[in-house]
């Protein structure tokens, strides 16, 4: 695990630092699957006096944007954003949780016609507004058959959530095929349990990238995850730069992932 974040400088010669990060990586040595926590948007409002926390929620998701940019100027296939957990709609105040429902919605349709980039929701429908449901399922239809980087959009996304929805459609499918308590245990594997994620099918990220300086994964892609390379970056969300991320890339370059070997 690492931890990077500078202040800015208007130095040439930092600008010159970055390109020179920038060429240092390969495409064998990129991550295919980006992770990514934008954290401390809350923080950075208050930081600056804003009059509420959706301030920073906005400032994070024009963040993001700018993030997928650097992602697919990469090269880099995929990335999953969390941005609305299970926890955060029963804790959330509600003026703000109605605001952060409200960015999620306009990122979705900007994300959704943006490049040819194809967006996918991943996470539950279950106690999300009828009105964020349907603008989720327009942008992943809308953008279905985009060829471009494929941005899983995490809202209503619990890992433990994942996994216990996982178990509980395993266990249905199972039922209506006549089969027993025996023979789910003979075929129970974690090849299985995959399968029926929120993310069936995805390659697990390689990379996951968390801002604010916090050190945690708050629920996020337990599953997924498992042998996943983590980078913390201290910068609140909303303060994220290029070279925080190349930074982040060059450190997963230069590590030697075992995959529990």
């Amino acid at each position: 695990m690492a931890t990077g974040a500078a202040k800015p400088s208007r130095n040439p010669l930092y600008a010159l630092y970055q390109r020179g990060i920038r060429r240092s990586l390969t495409p064998e040595t990129l991550p295919g699957h980006v992770a990514m926590i934008i954290d401390g948007n809350r923080r950075w409002a208050r930081q600056l006096g804003l009059e509420s926390a959706a301030h920073g929620h906005r400032a994070g998701a024009a963040k993001i944007r700018e993030f997928l940019v650097w992602c697919d100027d990469l090269g880099i296939g995929m990335v999953t954003l969390y941005l609305l957990s299970n926890d955060n709609l029963v804790k959330r105040e509600s003026e703000e949780l109605t605001a952060l429902i409200e960015i999620i919605e306009d990122l979705a349709r900007d994300l959704s016609g943006f490049r040819d980039w194809r967006v996918q929701h991943v996470g539950s429908d279950d106690g999300l507004p009828a009105s964020l449901v349907e603008t989720l399922d327009e942008a992943e239809e809308r953008s279905a058959a985009h060829p471009g980087l494929h941005v899983n959009l995490a809202v209503g996304y619990g890992g433990r959530h994942e996994i216990a929805d996982a178990m509980r459609s395993i266990v249905s499918s199972h039922h209506l095929q006549g089969g027993t308590i025996e023979d789910l245990a003979a075929i129970l594997t974690p090849e299985l349990i995959s399968e029926h994620l929120y993310t069936s099918g995805q390659p697990d990220p390689d990379l996951v990238i968390r801002t604010s300086g916090e050190q945690r994964m708050s629920d996020f892609m337990l599953w997924q995850s498992a042998h996943s390379e983590l980078y913390f970056v201290e910068a609140l969300g909303p303060d994220l730069r290029e070279v925080d991320f190349l930074r982040a890339l060059r450190d997963f370059a230069n590590r030697q992932r075992r995959f529990g070997s």
